[in-house]
C-alpha cells in the first residue's frame, strides 16, 4: 500500500469563505485526493493522495482559478502570505462612484444620466456578473455574486437605476475592507505563531555558512548570535546565554542555559553566543510540530462551525424561494396588483439573504481563539476542544508531575533490622538503577553506589503501578509499592507516615521500605483557587500513590475527592464512572503530565498534557498541551474558551438578528436597497471585527 503524502499550498487573496468551501468540495472530490483541508482563516489549502503528481496539482489550481480566478496558488504552505491590495479594483470602485455621483446631480432628462448609471454600473460590477453567470452554468446558483446581480440587474428593470448601482457600489466597497479585515486577522494570527526561523549559521570547522534550515541534518553544528531565534531543537556544546521561552510558554522569564543544557526551536538567544548541536531535523522539531498542529487546528471544527455551514447550505436557497414567492403572490393576495412594487421588495430580501456574516466570522472566531491560546502557551488542537473547554463541569488531575513537582526525596528508610539496611539498599539500587520511573531515579540517587552489580540482575521486569521483580545474585527480589508486595505474598508491618513508602523484599522476606515525598508545584495551589472561583467545583486527583499520601496533597489544596492506589487500566475505569456521573451536556477534562497518562488522556472529553515543551509524545497524546508545569494555565484556557464563545455566539445572534429585522422590513416594503446593502457587507464587516477580538484575548 502506498504511503500517503500532505501537501499544503497557501491561497493568495482567498476573502470569500462561501468559494473557499466550494474549492474544497471540488477538490476532496478528486479521484487521487483522500482529503483536502481549506482553512479559510489562514488561506492554506492541506491536501492528503497517495499518488501526487504535477498533473493533481495543476487540476487543483484550475478548480481555484474556475471559482476564484485573483487567487494566487503558492506551494508549501507559506503562512505569512499576504493580500495583495487589488489597485485596479479601487480604480474602478473611484471612477464608478464618480460617474454615480456625476449620475445624480444632473438635473437634466434623457439618456445622459441613464448611461452614466450603466457605466457606473459595469465598471463597478463586471466581474461579479461574470462570475454569476459562470457558476450557474457550473450549476452553483446560490452564491452572493448571484443574489447581487439578480438584485442589481432587477432594479435597473423596473427604472430603479441609482438603487442598482448602489447595491453593486457598496456590495465591493463592503467586501473590499471585509477582505481587509479577514487579512489584518491573518497576519495577526501569523505573527502569533512566528516562531519559525528560516535558515541556520551552520558551523563546519571555522567556517560558517548560512542554510535553510531544511537542509540540515542530525548532529550538525550551528552558532547562535544574541537576538536570534533558535532554528533547530538541540544541545549546548559551547557558551552560555539566557533564553527567552516566551513563544512557546507565554513565560517572560528567560531561562539560563550553558554548555550541556538542551534548547528548543522557536526559542530566542538573548545574550552570549552559542554553538549547538542538532538533536532533531526540522519535520521532527518543536516548532514543526507547533507550527503544523496550530495552522491544521481549524480542520477539526466546533459545533458552532458546523452548524453555520449547514445552515448556510439551506438558508440561502429558502430565502430566494421566499423571495420569488414575494414577487409573483404578493400582488395578488394583497390586491394591489403592484407587481413592480412587490418586485423591488423580493429583490431588497435578495440583498439581504446572502449568510456571508456568519460564514465569515465564526471560523475566524475560533481559529483567533486557538492563535490567542498559543500565544499564551496553550495549544489548542481544533476548535472542536475550545468548544468543548467552555462546557467543562468536571476536573480530573493526575497528581505526580501534574499537581506535584515529580521530583521524590528520600526521606527516611525503615529496614526490619538495622543488620538489613545495607543488604535493603543494594537490592533497591540495583533494581531501580534499571528504571527510568522518578521514584526509582530518586532512590538510585540515595542510594548511589551500595555495592551492587548490574550484571547480577537477571529476569528483570517493571509493571506500571506497582514496581520491579527481578533475580538478583540467584535471588528472587521485588521492589514496589503495598499491591506488589500482597502479590507476592509478603507480611508488611505497618508503618505510620503520610510519605510514599517503597517496599523491599527478597527470597520471600520483607527487607524493610523507603519513604519518599514529593512536593506540591507553586502555582497549584493558585490554579484549583482560580478553577474554583469560576464556578468549577468539582475536581478530583487520580493517582496510583497509597491514599494517605493523596490524601495529605489533596487537603492541602483544597480538593475534597481523590482516589489512590489506581493501576493505569483502574484509572480509565475511574474516569468512565466521573464521565456517568456529569451532566449529558458538559465536559470532563483529565489533566496528566505526559505519555505515562495517554489511556486517560484519550478516554476522558478533552485530554490535557501538562508540561509537555519539548515533548512530542505528549503533543501526540493529549487535546490540548500546556507548554509549561503551571496547572493555573488550565483555568487561563477555560476563560479563553468560554470568551471565544460568546463571542462566537454574539456573531450569530447579531448576523442573524439584524437579517431577520431587515427581512421583515423587506417584506413590508420599508426596507431601502441601501439598508439591505448594510444588512449585507455591514453586518459582515462589524461581524468580522467583533471576531478579531479572540485575537487580544489574556
Amino acid at each position: 500500500m502506498s504511503e500517503s503524502t500532505v501537501k499544503k499550498y497557501t491561497l493568495v487573496g482567498l476573502g470569500c469563505a462561501d468559494c473557499a468551501a466550494k474549492m474544497e468540495t471540488e477538490i476532496s472530490n478528486l479521484n487521487s485526493v483522500d482529503e483536502a483541508d481549506l482553512n479559510f482563516s489562514t488561506s492554506i489549502l492541506r491536501i492528503r493522495t497517495t499518488e501526487f503528481s504535477e498533473e493533481l496539482e495543476s487540476n487543483i489550481k484550475k478548480i481555484v482559478r474556475s471559482i476564484e480566478p485573483s487567487v494566487e496558488v503558492l506551494s508549501e504552505g507559506i503562512p505569512n502570505a499576504g493580500y495583495k491590495i487589488d489597485k485596479l479594483l479601487l480604480t474602478r470602485l473611484i471612477l464608478s462612484i464618480v460617474l454615480f455621483a456625476t449620475a445624480l446631480l444632473l438635473r437634466v432628462n434623457g439618456p445622459l444620466p441613464v448611461l452614466l448609471f450603466v457605466a457606473a454600473y459595469l465598471i463597478s460590477g463586471y466581474d461579479i456578473i461574470n462570475n454569476a453567470f459562470k457558476n450557474i452554468i457550473k450549476g452553483s446558483v446560490f452564491d452572493e455574486n448571484f443574489l447581487m446581480t439578480i438584485a442589481s440587474l432587477g432594479a435597473f428593470i423596473i427604472g430603479e437605476y441609482p438603487e442598482g448601482v448602489a447595491v453593486m457600489i457598496f456590495y465591493q466597497i463592503g467586501e473590499f475592507f471585509q477582505t481587509l479585515a479577514v487579512e489584518r486577522s491573518r497576519r495577526s494570527i501569523s505573527g502569533l505563531m512566528n516562531l519559525k526561523a528560516e535558515v541556520v549559521n551552520l558551523l563546519d570547522g571555522s567556517t560558517v555558512s548560512t542554510v535553510k534550515i531544511e537542509d540540515v541534518s542530525v548532529g550538525q553544528l550551528f552558532v547562535l548570535k544574541p537576538g536570534d531565534r533558535v532554528p533547530l531543537d538541540g544541545v549546548i556544546i559551547d557558551g552560555k546565554s539566557s533564553i527567552d521561552t516566551t513563544a512557546l510558554t507565554g513565560e517572560s522569564i528567560p531561562n539560563d542555559v550553558a554548555e550541556g543544557d538542551g534548547v528548543l526551536s522557536g526559542t530566542v538567544n538573548l545574550q552570549g553566543v552559542l554553538t549547538v548541536q542538532t538533536t532533531k531535523v526540522y519535520s521532527d522539531s518543536t516548532v514543526a510540530k507547533i507550527l503544523d498542529l496550530v495552522q491544521n487546528a481549524s480542520s477539526k471544527k466546533a459545533m458552532s462551525e458546523n452548524f453555520i455551514t449547514t445552515f448556510a447550505k439551506y438558508y440561502t436557497p429558502s430565502v430566494v424561494a421566499l423571495t420569488v414567492l414575494i414577487a409573483l403572490l404578493g400582488p395578488v393576495i394583497s390586491g394591489s396588483m403592484d407587481f413592480a412594487s412587490w418586485f423591488h421588495r423580493a429583490l431588497v430580501l435578495l440583498v439581504i439573504s446572502c449568510p456571508c456574516a456568519l460564514v465569515v466570522s465564526i471560523p475566524l472566531t475560533y481559529f483567533g481563539g486557538i492563535g490567542g491560546a498559543s500565544k499564551n502557551g496553550i495549544l489548542i488542537k481544533g476548535s472542536n476542544y475550545l468548544e468543548a473547554l467552555s462546557k467543562v463541569s468536571t476536573i480530573v488531575f493526575d497528581k505526580t508531575g501534574t499537581l506535584t513537582m515529580g521530583t521524590f526525596k528520600v526521606n527516611s528508610v525503615y529496614p526490619v533490622e538495622i543488620s538489613q539496611k545495607d543488604r535493603m539498599l543494594t537490592v533497591a539500587a540495583a533494581l531501580e538503577n534499571l528504571s527510568t520511573h522518578p521514584i526509582a531515579k530518586s532512590i538510585a540517587r540515595f542510594c548511589g553506589d551500595s555495592g551492587f552489580d548490574l550484571d547480577n540482575v537477571k529476569d528483570y521486569h517493571e509493571e506500571a503501578g506497582l514496581g520491579i521483580t527481578a533475580n538478583y545474585e540467584g535471588n528472587p527480589v521485588g521492589v514496589g509499592n503495598k499491591k506488589l508486595m500482597e502479590r507476592l505474598s509478603i507480611n508488611l508491618p505497618t508503618i505510620e507516615t503520610h510519605e510514599l513508602l517503597v517496599y523491599i523484599c527478597e527470597n520471600g522476606e520483607y527487607l524493610g521500605a523507603i519513604a519518599l515525598s514529593d512536593s506540591i508545584k507553586s502555582d497549584s495551589k493558585e490554579a484549583i483557587s482560580r478553577l474554583k472561583s469560576m464556578g468549577l467545583t468539582n475536581i478530583a486527583i487520580l493517582s496510583g500513590d497509597k491514599d494517605s499520601v493523596v490524601g495529605e496533597s489533596a487537603k492541602l489544596l483544597g480538593i475534597s475527592k481523590y482516589f489512590s492506589e489506581l493501576l493505569p487500566q483502574e484509572k480509565v475505569a475511574q474516569i468512565e464512572k466521573l464521565q456517568v456521573e456529569k451532566p449529558d451536556d458538559k465536559t470532563l477534562v483529565y489533566v496528566g503530565d505526559g505519555i505515562n497518562d495517554a489511556p486517560v488522556l484519550a478516554r476522558a472529553d478533552i485530554g490535557i498534557a501538562m508540561g509537555a515543551i519539548g515533548s512530542a509524545a505528549a503533543i501526540e497524546a493529549a487535546d490540548i498541551v500546556i507548554m509549561n508545569d503551571e496547572p493555573s494555565k488550565i483555568a487561563q484556557a477555560i476563560r479563553i474558551s468560554r470568551k471565544v464563545k460568546k463571542i462566537a455566539v454574539e456573531n450569530i445572534v447579531f448576523a442573524l438578528g439584524i437579517k431577520a429585522i431587515f427581512l421583515l422590513m423587506g417584506v413590508l416594503g420599508i426596507a431601502t436597497m441601501w439598508e439591505a446593502v448594510f444588512a449585507d457587507v455591514g453586518v459582515t464587516l462589524l461581524a468580522v471585527l467583533n471576531a478579531t477580538r479572540t485575537l487580544k484575548l489574556k
